[in-house]
């Protein structure tokens, strides 16, 4: 029987941790999406090594080599093409993607960002929060779109803020719940199981059925 697997990248640019998320979860045969390919845009990132060494394929397309940002892009595209990917997770990819590429990639690009979108989105997530007094963080998986950060969500988890929390305490709770909510995020996808209606996503429950968001409990 032939393996209706999902060929899935990921594109880092460090040391890759929801990366290893993915790659775990993906180890199940049952798992619906098959990592196939770890795209860098720099050849030093860190989690280009773990994915060797787990016999992943591994590329590395050095942004600074190009004129501008399409450029680059078209020569990702041609590694993902040879590697027939059907998939993309972007995993701490720190490169801004041109409407021009995430137009090739339209339902099939998703993202984990540290912070309840709409909700803090780019960078410093963790002490903007913090600074804000908020009681509620964590974290969000979603499509991408071409406006940074935004795009239909597909499952979100939160952790309560504590009195004694610094960015980095914080920051290695959501990081925790990340590594939950984006491996689910991804088998939902490949397993053909997420439905867009305007801004919402809808997880069919297996009868044809359109019930309420994906949700993950809050964690503490």
């Amino acid at each position: 029987m032939t393996s209706q697997r999902k060929r899935t990248a990921i594109l880092i640019s460090g040391r890759g941790s929801n990366m290893r998320a993915l790659i775990e979860a993906a180890r199940v045969p049952a798992f619906p999406a098959e990592i196939a390919l770890v795209l860098s845009n720099r050849p030093d990132a860190a989690g280009l090594a773990f994915a060797k060494e787990n016999g992943i394929a591994c590329a590395a397309v050095d942004h600074k080599i190009y004129a501008g940002r399409e450029e680059f892009e078209r020569s990702m595209q041609v590694l993902l093409d040879l590697h027939r990917i059907e998939i993309i997770c972007l995993a701490g990819f720190m490169r801004m993607l041109t409407p021009w590429f995430i137009g090739q990639w339209q339902g099939a690009l998703i993202n984990i960002h540290p912070a309840l979108l709409p909700a803090y989105r780019g960078l410093d997530t963790h002490r903007r929060a913090l600074d804000d007094g908020v009681k509620i963080h964590g974290c969000t998986a979603h499509f991408v779109v071409p406006a940074m950060d935004e795009g239909p969500i597909i499952a979100q988890a939160a952790v309560a803020v504590l009195d004694s929390d610094t960015p980095e305490t914080l920051a290695a709770r959501v990081l925790a719940q990340e590594h939950v909510i984006y491996p689910a995020a991804l088998e939902r996808l490949a397993a053909g199981r997420l439905q867009v209606q305007g801004n919402r996503v809808f997880c069919e429950d297996g009868s044809g059925a359109l019930p309420a968001p994906l949700r993950v409990p809050a964690a503490s």
